[in-house]
């Protein structure tokens, strides 16, 4: 029965790439060779995809293409050709891929990272905007200081456990901002299914591109799940349920709250209460669906992108100490010992705001984007580009480009503190790489900024980040490793979290 089903697939492949070979006249971008049938699946690899699709940008060019039993894929290799495709021509490379294993199975159909392209999705993007937008996000600046403050107090009680700290600072605002929910501990139950679902998403289903074997024969789905190969399935419902249960289960305790008169405001309590009549009902079915789906969104959204981010920060700064001493002392002369910084201070703080800037350019939290899928058939520079072809932006080879950036591989905040014309200091943000291209740019890009600021500026104001000593003191510098599929966020690695002082440390506890 296996012989049979393999003969079966390999026919079919043979067949879709024969027709695909004979209508297309112009040639495909270059990129690395393909087996027969099978095309690039043994080039890719699930640990630090970008590095390899790098490689390819020097051999290869710009533009990369490659195909996954007939899928095609396509890299962006350079800030033009993104901004050619993804930007110039939004209207038909702004949907997301069909991916069944994903969608159907999984069931993140739903979520804002797969919707596809139409009236859903722009639903989703008008909420979001209504609450995470420019204008929006200063209504969050308090709730921002105050769990800023309240992380700085749980890693200098216990700096070895940092990193469970930033988890529930990123998990915790969340889902405070969103659900109006209240993080209590480390060990939530409703943190842990949350962080539970994004590392599901981020490092089972998208692993190695986020492309399965049902995706590009989606009558796999229908095997029963004790047929030989069909463990996918088996694998989905267990996934499908946790991702389901994160969707309803913080919604339902908000309405249940709702309910009691017990609910704080927040985003799903500032768009429910649009949502309802005179009489205090919610009239519409679909907006209360589209309410559920992106809140859950906000989160899954959030809160790789800070968790990287943050970690990505304090590895810079144990890494390079002199830039920290540099943040240290602009804020001593405009913060002063008596405080804690606050967003009133950021126009005085231009070294902190660089060093943010080249966090996110050193750093490249999500080094290829998010997967967008061209609409319809292409042409670009003689070369064709088929209707279905996933199109990724390289952001890491973006952001490290010699002739926008010299030293990329340094990290050099003074860099982005050169006096520069209007158009070359747009070029050099980071901000229009990091956070996505086109109509799928990150929608809560802005809560994310101001988040991370007053992390960062309140850490490097009330701590020492430096590299652990041996028993005899000599310093060890730090191992670190990158394992996620999609974020490049550091495994945990080793470093020496202190206050700068007794007096700051008081500060710090005093703080409310």
């Amino acid at each position: 029965m296996n012989t049979i089903l393999v003969g079966a697939l390999v026919a079919l492949a043979l067949y879709v790439w024969s027709r695909s070979a004979k209508t297309n006249r112009l040639p495909v971008p270059p990129g690395p060779k393909p087996v027969p049938v099978l095309g690039n699946i043994f080039d890719l690899t699930a640990k630090e995809l970008w590095l390899r699709i790098t490689g390819w940008s020097k051999q290869y060019g710009d533009i990369v293409y490659i195909h996954l039993l007939g899928q095609g894929l396509v890299f962006c290799n350079t800030y033009e050709v993104a901004q050619d495709l993804l930007e110039k021509k939004g209207s038909i490379y702004s949907d997301k891929p069909n991916l069944v294993m994903a969608g159907e199975l999984c069931g993140c159909q739903n979520m804002v990272a797969f919707t596809r392209y139409g009236d859903f999705s722009r639903r989703q993007r008008k909420l979001m905007n209504t609450a995470f937008g420019i204008s929006a996000v200063k209504r969050y600046r308090p709730q921002l200081a105050n769990e800023s403050i309240l992380l700085l107090k749980r890693i200098l009680a216990d700096p070895q456990d940092y990193m469970g700290y930033i988890r529930r600072y990123a998990g915790g605002l969340t889902l405070q901002s969103v659900y109006g929910y209240r993080v209590e501990t480390n060990a939530d139950p409703l943190l842990q299914l949350g962080q539970e679902c994004v590392d599901i998403l981020s490092n089972k289903i998208a692993s190695g591109g986020g492309i399965w074997p049902v995706d590009i024969f989606p009558f796999l789905q229908h095997l029963p799940t004790w047929f030989p190969g069909a463990g996918f399935k088996r694998k989905a419902a267990v996934w499908r349920a946790k991702m389901e249960e994160f969707v309803d289960k913080p919604y339902e305790m908000l309405l249940e709250r709702v309910k009691t008169g017990t609910a704080v405001p927040c985003f799903v309590t500032t768009l429910l209460d649009e949502a309802r009549n005179e009489k205090g009902e919610t009239t519409d079915p679909q907006r209360d669906f589209d309410i559920r789906w992106t809140a859950n969104s906000m989160y899954s959204a959030s809160m790789d992108t800070t968790i990287t981010t943050v970690q990505l920060f304090m590895l810079a700064m144990v890494l390079h100490p002199e830039v920290l001493k540099k943040a240290q002392a602009e804020l001593d002369a405009v913060v002063g010992s008596q405080r804690l910084p606050t967003f009133e201070d950021r126009p005085n703080l231009p070294y902190l705001d660089a060093v943010m800037s080249e966090v996110l350019r050193w750093g490249v939290p999500v080094p290829l984007g998010l997967p967008h899928r061209l609409m319809e058939d292409d042409v670009y520079k003689g070369m064709h580009l088929k209707a279905g072809t996933l199109v990724f932006a390289n952001i890491w080879n973006m952001l490290r480009n010699e002739d926008t950036w010299a030293r990329p591989h340094e990290f050099i905040p003074e860099r982005f503190l050169e006096p520069v014309d209007e158009a070359t200091a747009k070029r050099r943000d980071p901000r229009p790489y990091v956070f996505g291209f086109g109509r799928r740019r990150c929608p809560g890009l802005h809560l994310i900024e101001e988040s991370l600021w007053i992390v960062m500026a309140t850490m490097l104001h009330t701590t020492e980040l430096s590299v652990e000593k041996d028993d005899s003191g000599k310093p060890v510098p730090p191992v670190v490793d990158y394992n996620n599929s999609v974020f490049r966020t550091p495994a945990v690695f080793k470093c020496d979290i202190r206050p700068r002082s007794a007096q700051v440390l008081q500060l710090v506890r005093n703080a409310e």
